[in-house]
């Protein structure tokens, strides 16, 4: 394992701050993770025998409550999506959401990302990859936690085909700033759809939170990045 991915390990990006589980979400666990769940191993996945055919992967690394995710994969049946998120309420509320809407292209694994990326993500599997919303971590202090990092970048870059996108979205400007610093760090590897500017406006295929939308009404900002994998 390289020097970049061994400190990532050991700097996480987030803390696991569960809070009680619903009656609803414990059952979704229990009765759907084996229909719905990708349990963690250290082994490549096979993503066309985990899906059922050929279509394009999107990853959404944080999906929270799911309701987004689920939002954009029954508006996009000709991708796949799967979601990492590490706490288990929100990975409940997805798996029931899956469920009451027969979602076939959705999949959910419960787990660190990085790991997820370094073990089971093949090289060159992804046709896109989107982290909304991230843990700002506003203290300076943690900066260091935030998932978007030049290293960060670099490993997932090794699991996108060229031209896949990365879409990222924020609604603290000081991340906005530092994900620009650190895309900026991989401009080797990455290119900006945006031309000239930093931020592009919401495209459609991202559904608005709602936080995101309680959050506009206070007149809190969005900042949306799009960048697309370079070819080798």
């Amino acid at each position: 394992m390289s020097e970049a991915n061994t400190r990532l390990r050991r700097i996480r990006s987030f803390v696991l701050r569960e809070g009680r589980l619903t009656r609803g979400q414990q059952q979704a666990l229990e009765r759907f993770w084996p229909k719905y769940g990708v349990d963690y191993r250290e082994a490549p996945l096979d993503l066309s025998a985990l899906f059922g055919n050929d279509r394009p992967v999107i990853l959404e690394i944080g999906f929270g409550n799911g309701e987004s995710l689920a939002a954009q994969a029954a508006a996009e049946p000709q991708h796949n999506f799967l979601g990492i998120e590490v706490h288990r309420p929100g990975v409940g509320h997805l798996l029931r959401l899956i469920e009451e809407q027969g979602l076939t292209n959705l999949r959910l694994l419960h787990h660190d990302a990085v790991e997820v990326l370094e073990h089971m993500i093949p090289p060159r599997a992804l046709a896109g990859v989107q982290i909304y919303f991230p843990d700002p971590w506003p203290k300076k202090k943690h900066h260091k936690r935030r998932i978007v990092q030049p290293a960060f970048l670099r490993l997932l870059a090794t699991r996108m085909q060229p031209g896949a996108f990365l879409h990222l979205a924020t609604d603290w400007q000081d991340y906005a700033e530092h994900m620009v610093e650190a895309l900026h760090q991989v401009a080797d590897l990455f290119k900006n759809t945006a031309g000239n500017r930093e931020y592009v406006e919401r495209p459609a295929r991202r559904p608005q939170t709602k936080f995101e939308r309680r959050g506009q009404r206070l007149g809190h900002g969005t900042w949306d990045l799009i960048w697309r994998r370079r070819a080798d």
